[in-house]
């Protein structure tokens, strides 16, 4: 909801680290309360059922790719004179890696569209999908079996983005930065790629948001067509118009929500 622009709280005012006054969006839990107010409990739960049938596709499929292509075991190396070797252990892995994700990603995403869909819902109070099986057949009569994958191509590119990245950083720093010398040097090594992981899932959260947003958008619900958002021909032109509004990173917070200023108060039911 947040992703898609909903706002039906007005912003509060606070004060920033340096004391200045700034207008803050409610947080999740203000935003949480509202929910239960409106549709009770279950209105917390909207598109729970898809979400827990892709995240089990998406690992039984991960699985599966893996028993099918393994990968070859490689012996652990972490010493600076084997730079080139180790380089090529974790690009293999990576690589690997990847294509577990984009496998599970593709056989997955129909549930995460009905599951977004479902959630979204609740902007314009509509039932137009309410049950998985319901909303296969209303997809797949309305906008074909493409219907089903609208946002996959950011949400791959986020993915195969975030691997790569957090994959690399952590093999660099942890060959360049960190002494083998050092006593804790296997437990900074341990940590390192989680951290970079957060770093990264940072950076590519614009993917993740335009993925989102082009699986609602133009599909007949209301936090799909204006004011939330136009109807977008594709998701360069998402991206595109989410740079120009300075949105590219709207919901990635849940708890200190700073209103923009050039927009601070948003569509309000």
């Amino acid at each position: 909801l947040l992703q898609v622009g909903h706002e039906p709280l007005p912003p509060t005012v606070g004060r920033n680290v340096l004391g200045r006054k700034v207008l803050y969006l409610p947080g999740f839990f203000t935003y949480a309360r509202h929910i239960v107010e409106v549709d009770g409990k279950r209105g917390l739960f909207r598109g729970l059922t898809p979400r827990l049938i892709s995240s089990t596709l998406s690992t039984i499929t991960r699985g599966s790719v893996k028993k099918a292509f393994p990968l070859e075991d490689m012996e652990h190396v972490s010493n600076k004179d084997d730079v080139k070797t180790s380089l090529r252990k974790v690009v293999k892995e990576t690589s690997h890696e990847m294509l577990m994700q984009c496998v599970s990603r593709v056989v997955s995403h129909p549930l995460h569209v009905i599951s977004m869909r479902c959630m979204v819902q609740f902007v314009g109070r509509e039932v137009k999908y309410s049950g998985v099986f319901s909303a296969v057949g209303r997809i797949f009569k309305e906008e074909g079996i493409l219907g089903f994958f609208v946002g996959l191509v950011p949400h791959i590119l986020g993915d195969v983005i975030f691997l790569w990245c957090c994959n690399l950083l952590a093999h660099f720093i942890n060959t360049y930065a960190v002494d083998d010398n050092f006593s804790q040097a296997s437990v900074i090594r341990s940590y390192t790629k989680f951290v970079m992981g957060i770093a990264v899932s940072m950076l590519t959260y614009p993917f993740l948001l335009v993925g989102d947003l082009m699986a609602v958008n133009n599909c007949g619900l209301r936090a799909g067509l204006p004011p939330y958002a136009p109807a977008f021909t594709s998701w360069i032109h998402c991206w595109r118009y989410l740079s120009a509004q300075g949105q590219l990173f709207r919901g990635s917070s849940l708890l200190f929500r700073r209103a923009p200023m050039p927009a601070a108060c948003f569509p309000i039911d």
